[in-house]
């Protein structure tokens, strides 16, 4: 995510063939600022970042400044900029997003990964309401956690071959609040930070937030992750930290193999670097056939540092925002010190409902499998028939997303067309750095009826946007 003052060359890599972004014929400033808007809605340039000013964004794109400053103005009437006394132009984002400009009705929001609540729910919150009133004598948040939840992580982790004592666990504000605070604890401004690339938009920008400085290395939904790569980037950068999502992992969807874990393993421990496992999406299985367990099983190995984090918003209720760290006492004591500087704790309520869910994980597991299943079906069908030049992955084992593969590298041109027929998507670089993955759009698995909507009108589209492919293919996805 861009921050501070933007350059001018820097917003023309970004912007890549805006001209030919399928915008049905705007005029140069509208296509300009629609570009300039969905910049800013993917994430990939912040709020109260300043905008390159007027004479020097002209001369990079080789426009007239009549029409940057018509640009400009286009953002500030729709809320996506200020004019700033003594600075020029400046990003800002508004509370709520403006409604579609299509003819449709509904809006369809594809840019979350998430599932509605399971059906345990309703029977979890009953009994954690019920055991509230034992709270009421209390602040009604915890710094470290409620024992009751600690202690349900606890035992899940035992379950899965992992030995867990509850003084391990420490709950957070849901896993962003877990890979923040890990973040704030252990990354110094300047430090080298590793993940792969693609990656959780989000993790990069908390990663980027404390003053890491991030280098990847690739993960494909065809062959997973290159190791060769992946060891030789820890071994040459020395990170202090390091972040993964080693089962089904997103946007890929793949997941490490032994050799691979083994491979990872090795290469932090090598360079005492702090390896954080992100497993909030470890138990969306579908079908897949090898099952490594955690982690940290196999870290004794090679003496790793190990840190995992999980979330109870992806099996459970993304409403429930609760997420975890499971580290050794040192690590959460360091992370418990810095945590009140940023979040106080977690609310009690929430931790009761979550702790009567996470024991019953192996049902939840379960359901969810089925609705994967069912949305992993109905988007494959969708593509077939609507858009069969797209390509879904063929190991599509487990996860919430599918990592689709476009015939040419114009995400950012069918996110933008598809915004004004009512679907929100996000573009594929919003998971990269440096304007990579224009060949990929991430489906997340919603509802079939909503998957076979939403790809039966981007199948009305595409052939517009193909129409206007670039040229120059300047922000392809990066060969492996």
């Amino acid at each position: 995510m861009i921050r501070g003052r933007l350059a001018a060359s820097t917003l023309g890599d970004l912007l890549g063939d805006w001209r030919r972004d399928g915008t049905g014929g705007l005029p140069a400033y509208e296509a300009l600022a629609e570009r300039i808007r969905l910049l800013l809605i993917d994430g990939r340039i912040s709020a109260d970042v300043r905008l390159p000013s007027e004479r020097e964004l002209s001369e990079r794109l080789d426009l007239s400044r009549t029409t940057i400053t018509a640009a400009y103005r286009q953002l500030r009437d729709s809320g996506y900029a200020r004019a700033v006394q003594g600075s020029g132009t400046t990003t800002t984002l508004p509370l709520a997003r403006p409604p579609a400009t299509a003819p449709r009705s509904q809006v369809i929001d594809l840019t979350m990964a998430a599932l509605p609540a399971t059906s345990l729910l309703p029977a979890a919150a009953a009994l954690a309401t019920e055991e509230l009133a034992a709270h009421y004598d209390t602040p009604g948040y915890q710094l470290i956690g409620v024992p009751a939840l600690r202690e349900a992580i606890a035992e899940r982790y035992t379950a899965r071959g992992l030995p867990t004592d509850p003084e391990q666990i420490l709950v957070t504000s849901g896993a962003q609040g877990a890979i923040t605070l890990l973040s704030r604890t252990f990354v110094t401004r300047g430090d080298r930070v590793f993940a792969d690339s693609p990656s959780y938009p989000h993790a990069y920008d908390a990663l980027a937030s404390a003053g890491g400085r991030i280098v990847t290395s690739p993960v494909t939904p065809e062959d997973g992750w290159d190791t060769a790569s992946l060891a030789a980037t820890i071994g040459r950068t020395n990170p202090s930290l390091a972040y993964v999502m080693p089962d089904f992992h997103n946007p890929t969807a793949r997941s490490m193999t032994l050799d691979d874990r083994h491979e990872l393993l090795h290469a932090v421990a090598k360079v005492d670097t702090l390896l954080i496992a992100d497993e909030t999406t470890g138990e969306l299985d579908i079908d897949r056939r090898e099952h490594y367990g955690p982690l940290a099983t196999l870290a004794g190995e090679h003496g790793a540092r190990v840190v995992h984090i999980g979330s109870a918003s992806k099996l459970l209720w993304g409403g429930l925002r609760i997420g975890w760290i499971r580290a050794s006492a040192d690590i959460l004591g360091r992370v418990a010190a810095v945590r009140p500087a940023h979040d106080l704790g977690s609310p009690v309520w929430e931790q009761l409902v979550a702790a009567h869910l996470v024991r019953r994980s192996g049902e939840a597991i379960e359901e969810r499998r089925s609705q994967l299943r069912e949305r992993r079906g109905a988007l494959a069908d969708a593509l077939a028939r609507h858009l069969p030049d797209w390509e879904m992955p063929e190991r599509l084992e487990g996860g919430l997303a599918a990592w689709v593969r476009l015939p040419a590298p114009v995400s950012s041109q069918v996110t933008l067309a598809a915004r004004a027929h009512g679907i929100h998507l996000t573009a594929g670089p919003r998971f990269g750095i440096d304007g990579a993955y224009e060949r990929r759009l991430r489906f997340p698995l919603t509802s079939p009826a909503t998957l076979t909507q939403a790809v039966a009108i981007l199948g009305e589209l595409w052939p517009t946007v193909a129409d206007t492919t670039p040229l120059r293919l300047t922000t392809s996805e990066p060969s492996v």
